[in-house]
């Protein structure tokens, strides 16, 4: 037992000085820490005086072979302090079994600490002794196994923590699962559907976080259990209130800034409340504005719904918390970049849509034609125009297309009583052109899906070389079909001038060919056509 083995650990402990001169510092430097005796990861003493070649970072490693030379019996012993008279000043020699290990000389002491050297040697003095006890500790086999008992049952008690945790989510997802959405609720059922999932995610949430606070207590509790590592322990209990104390103090100091942002806030709602009143009047047709129109309303609201709310961020952000921290401001640049590199195409796209709507060009619910599209206009939104078209596509149009292009607009000027349809066909002119008319009118008479209250309008458009080019107008009611009364349409041209023998002269012919290019009445229902039931009308 008189080895110097437990000796030896004992005094391998040491490591990291920290700047200390008699007395501990907070924020050492290099040169202060190799200066620094540190056992048990716990700094005692920096020692600064020089004594002929000998440095203080030689008297420090001297003093850990002075100790590496004792014994299991020597630590049994009180650590002895003897004034002395050393180099020309005075001192303390420590001992420990009348084996000296380490001298304080008044040159070690710093003048800033304001300490006299037997006020230092007493500081010093009991950190050693409670180094010694610790480390009769950290040598008991009894303490040890007590100790380690301890972090296994606060070990078991945490796995049960956690395992309770989990059945106790899986038993609240669960129940959300069974829960009837009929059942009676003061939240709406669509207020419910939404929050349900967040509560539950909330509820996850605070769980984990449960588990990994006690996680960070046990581990503080079972370093503080071993003399080794109860220098840890202490620092993670103390780094856990230092950081309840901060954010306590931040949450406080920063109440009245989010109380002058709630202010803020509140008064923006309820000015935009009353514009979204009297631009809902306006809409509504109970109140005139000059410059602002029914269809514009809309996007007027959101224009200056946004621009309310952009003016209120910018009057709250300097009561953000931490609205003048370095992250908040490298953010703010990320995004403004952002915004200007993307902004471009965006900001061309936007301002197309604003003229599109207030100049009134188009419509929700508008028959257009833009380019090879012709439809419905389903939605005229900031960035680009949707159409749904014949065949039943929808088509998107960006707004800086749409507004560099020709609208045609086939419904606007009706306002609701329906659209006009033209077709056109090129006949020649060895057919007279009063019997051209009166043939496209009763085809038109002939289609239902047309407004017959309207009369048909029939034009010549064009005398060409080889024929003569007619337009035919008619109107379809309020949300008919182009699709399908063209169709009607054009099938009842073409049967009335094949029962009239009046060759249609499109497409173009090389050469007139020597009999007229028609189908007769008998040939209308070929196979695999079948002849319409006459009872049915």
């Amino acid at each position: 037992m008189k080895t110097g083995v437990y000796l030896l650990c004992w005094l391998l402990l040491f490591l990291a000085t920290s700047v200390f001169s008699a007395e501990p510092r907070q924020s050492p430097t290099p040169q202060e820490k190799a200066r620094t005796l540190v056992l048990l990861n716990q700094p005692v003493v920096m020692l600064q005086a020089r004594f002929g070649m000998t440095t203080p970072e030689e008297r420090v490693q001297r003093t850990l072979t002075q100790l590496r030379g004792l014994n299991a019996d020597d630590l049994q012993q009180p650590v002895v302090m003897e004034p002395v008279m050393r180099f020309h000043q005075p001192g303390v020699l420590f001992s420990v079994n009348h084996q000296p290990f380490m001298l304080l000389s008044q040159a070690d002491l710093d003048e800033g600490d304001d300490l006299t050297l037997m006020q230092a040697a007493d500081h010093v003095y009991q950190r050693l002794e409670k180094l010694r006890g610790l480390l009769k500790e950290q040598y008991s086999p009894h303490y040890l196994l007590i100790s380690l008992v301890k972090s296994l049952a606060g070990a078991a008690g945490l796995v049960l923590l956690v395992a309770l945790c989990w059945h106790l989510n899986q038993w609240q997802t669960r129940a959300a699962a069974k829960r009837p959405a009929s059942r009676k609720h003061l939240l709406p059922a669509p207020v419910r559907t939404f929050f349900g999932p967040v509560r539950l995610r909330l509820y996850q949430t605070l769980m984990l976080l449960l588990c990994l606070v006690m996680t960070y207590l046990w581990l503080s509790w079972v370093l503080r259990l071993f003399p080794y590592t109860r220098i840890w322990g202490l620092d993670l209990g103390d780094y856990a209130l230092a950081l309840l104390q901060e954010i306590g103090v931040a949450v406080l100091s920063a109440l009245p800034g989010l109380f002058i942002v709630a202010v803020i806030i509140l008064i923006t709602a309820i000015f935009t409340r009353i514009i979204r009143l009297v631009l809902r009047r306006v809409e509504y047709g109970n109140m005139h504005i000059p410059g602002l129109h029914p269809e514009t309303i809309g996007v007027t609201r959101r224009l200056i719904s946004v621009a309310i709310w952009l003016f209120a961020l910018s009057a709250a952000y300097p009561f953000l918390p931490g609205a003048n921290s370095l992250a908040f401001k490298g953010i703010s640049v990320f995004f403004g970049l952002m915004l200007t590199l993307g902004s471009a195409g965006i900001m061309n796209h936007a301002m197309s849509g604003l003229v599109l709507t207030y100049s009134r060009a188009l419509r929700k619910g508008d028959v257009i034609r833009i380019s090879d599209n012709e439809g419905v206009v389903t939605e005229v939104g900031m960035l680009a125009t949707k159409i749904i078209t014949r065949e039943n596509y929808e088509v998107t149009v960006p707004n800086a297309v749409v507004v560099s292009g020709k609208i045609t607009n086939l419904s606007t000027a009706l306002k609701g009583t329906g659209i006009n349809l033209t077709t056109s066909v090129t006949i020649g002119y060895d057919t007279p052109w009063r019997q051209v008319h009166s043939m496209l009118e009763l085809a038109a008479s002939r289609t239902q899906a047309i407004v017959h209250q309207e009369p048909p309008l029939v034009r010549q458009l064009a005398l060409m070389d080889w024929y003569i080019a007619y337009e035919l107008q008619v109107r379809l009611p309020a949300g008919g079909s182009l699709a399908a009364a063209r169709t009607e349409l054009h099938s009842h041209i073409q049967d009335v001038f094949n029962e009239f023998g009046v060759q249609i002269m499109s497409p173009n012919f090389v050469a007139q060919p020597e009999g007229s290019v028609l189908v007769t009445p008998e040939n209308w229902y070929p196979p695999p056509a079948r002849k319409p039931d006459p009872d049915v009308s």
